[in-house]
């Protein structure tokens, strides 16, 4: 008949066993979950976005500068130019950058990339498309031969103005509620950790506790 110390020593090497077979089992239960795993297979469209006003306010801006940009093309003679260039350029690069943070802000790629202030970056992408497009329509405006494609372009340019600035209002406030969130939260950290060391410090028996 076994001792105790037999069963115990017994138990210790079942237990380890029964470790070691776990570790090298090819069936591991996972702890991540399926929607936190990178890569491309989680993808869904964010309705809630689509259909709130800045998600609207990114759509309406993106068919205003195609459609700018598709006005501007149609124009096959101009003398001078440089307006025509102009607008040309400054409606293809808001085309492709607001078309660029619309599809990462409705399939919610933003959230895979913490590291980048996406606050920030839309506002500063409508605060430079409001500005350009202001300054490209009205050298469009003074420098146009009246025909319908220019003047075309012209009102398209200022409907896309009036949107990218009301999109700049807005993501003005939104940045500085998240920066007041942020704050007041970094300050309840700082008052929480505070908080715990000064208990340590009166109580010298967590000291020897943990030395």
């Amino acid at each position: 008949m076994r001792n105790g110390e037999d069963l115990e020593g017994f138990d210790g090497e079942a237990s380890s066993a029964s470790m070691i077979s776990a570790a090298s089992s090819p069936y591991q239960p996972t702890t991540e979950p399926v929607s936190q795993r990178r890569g491309l297979g989680g993808l869904r469209c964010d309705v809630d976005y689509l259909r709130g006003t800045l998600g609207r306010m990114k759509v309406a801006e993106v068919v205003l500068a195609l459609t700018a940009f598709i006005c501007i093309e149609t124009i096959m003679e101009c003398s001078p130019c440089e307006g025509l260039y102009f607008f040309e350029f400054v409606s293809c690069s808001a085309l492709v950058v607001t078309g660029a943070l619309l599809l990462l802000f409705s399939l919610s790629l933003h959230t895979r990339i913490p590291q980048i202030n996406w606050n920030l970056t839309d506002l500063v992408n409508t605060g430079l498309s409001t500005f350009f497009f202001f300054i490209a329509s009205v050298v469009l405006a003074a420098l146009n031969h009246q025909t319908g494609a220019e003047i075309a372009a012209v009102v398209f340019g200022f409907l896309a103005m009036a949107v990218y600035a009301v999109n700049t209002y807005l993501a003005v406030q939104k940045w500085r509620v998240n920066s007041r969130q942020q704050t007041s939260r970094q300050t309840s950290d700082y008052i929480r950790a505070r908080t715990e060391s000064r208990e340590v410090v009166h109580r010298p028996e967590i000291q020897r506790l943990d030395a």
